[in-house]
């Protein structure tokens, strides 16, 4: 059964909800081994004033008895401690949708007369879910080996020097300050830009990195376009709100180069372990895992709302008029790389569940260990010349 989820809840709303179905019986999982994401998503230098109100933690109501998944859907709750100011007031009428939310075409698409009924569900706040959601799937994945980590590899216009730095060592930094940014000098000249973000009332974006290693080779497909794991992880990454691009590996610098200084070569040591001398591809090559870490990078805009407002109409009266500031972060990228992550877990244990079958742990793990990988002995070849054989 492929995974499957799906969230619910508004931003200033009682509460969010999250189902979760399709991981295997006999996971041990605790709600703590999914608070620990969650306070890594409320964590990061450029962030706004409700992650000081918000102490996020979540309640599992179904899918799992005395600490072990049961196979069945998995229930998740978080409650919005912000809902305590909200419940008693009177809702002042939002008519001046902002530019880059989802203020307008929300209201175009389904006829609201009140731009909230957009914004409370297009927020951000609803990716608590999704990290909740994905920190089950690292749970999942951390059964077989695979690891998922992300860092910040640029704010604004500051670019970390990443390019000599291994990627163990860019993962090991990735939490030594608040930026999430391995580089640490980078990390100070981007506080710097923040800070002065702020005195200008404005916003950035950025881009960010997520890897997972230890994936095998071998998942995802080639045959259809909707089962190549490389159009997966875009299609979620861009998912997220405030995501505009995402590329696989150098995807877009590789763009620009020969095919002689792109192409990752194989080679062979002595005991016929097939491996790659680089890694531009990002782990996938015809939608399937080369066995390499796949790394994702991924462009998210600056935030659309802003303490200086933008330019826009007044539906109310059709008259031109600025948008009025509703409470936000100056930059969300470092809280953005644990819902990157959460995203590639989820794609990747679906991917995963996909290839092995079965409906327990106790059933997967020797179908993993029986995986076909990169070695001469689990690719043996005829070499011998044959024919297509199709009667037309």
């Amino acid at each position: 059964m492929p995974i499957r989820f799906f969230t619910a809840g508004e931003s200033h709303g009682p509460g969010l909800t999250a189902i979760l179905e399709g991981l295997p019986a006999g996971l041990p999982l605790t709600a703590e081994d999914i608070n620990r994401d969650l306070r890594r998503r409320q964590k990061g230098y450029g962030s706004g004033g409700r992650m000081q109100i918000e102490k996020d933690g979540v309640i599992l109501t179904a899918g799992v008895m005395n600490g072990l998944t049961t196979g069945a859907p998995i229930a998740l709750q978080v409650q919005n401690r912000d809902f305590r100011s909200w419940k008693e007031r009177d809702i002042t009428p939002i008519t001046t949708p902002r530019p880059g939310h989802a203020d307008l075409t929300g209201a175009v698409k389904y006829g609201y007369r009140e731009l909230r009924l957009s914004l409370e569900r297009a927020s951000a706040r609803e990716t608590t879910m999704r990290v909740a959601v994905g920190a089950i799937c690292k749970k999942y994945l951390h059964q077989f080996g695979l690891r998922i980590d992300g860092y910040v590899a640029q704010i604004g216009d500051i670019e970390a020097d990443l390019v000599d730095m291994p990627l163990d060592e860019r993962i090991a930094h990735n939490e030594d300050n608040d930026l999430r940014c391995p580089d640490a000098e980078a990390a100070l000249r981007m506080r710097e830009l923040i800070r002065q973000i702020k005195i200008d009332k404005d916003t950035l974006g950025g881009v960010f990195e997520v890897v997972a290693r230890g994936v095998p080779p071998g998942l995802g497909s080639h045959v259809h376009y909707d089962r190549k794991l490389d159009a997966r992880l875009v299609g979620a990454m861009v998912s997220i709100q405030a995501m505009k691009g995402a590329e696989i590996g150098s995807g877009f610098a590789n763009a620009g180069k020969r095919g002689s200084q792109v192409h990752d070569e194989i080679v062979v040591d002595a005991a016929g372990n097939l491996s790659r001398s680089s890694n531009r591809a990002g782990g996938l090559e015809g939608g399937i895992s080369t066995g390499e870490p796949i790394v994702v990078r991924v462009a998210m805009k600056p935030i659309s709302t802003m303490l200086r407002g933008a330019g826009s109409v007044d539906l109310a009266t059709g008259k031109p008029k600025p948008t009025v500031y509703e409470r936000s972060d100056f930059c969300a990228l470092p809280r953005a790389v644990p819902v990157g992550e959460a995203m590639m877990a989820i794609v990747l244990a679906d991917a995963l569940l996909e290839k092995l079958g079965g409906d327990s742990l106790d059933e997967m793990r020797p179908r993993f260990a029986a995986l076909r990988r990169n070695q001469l002995a689990d690719l043996p070849m005829d070499n011998v010349t044959w024919r297509f054989g199709y009667e037309l």
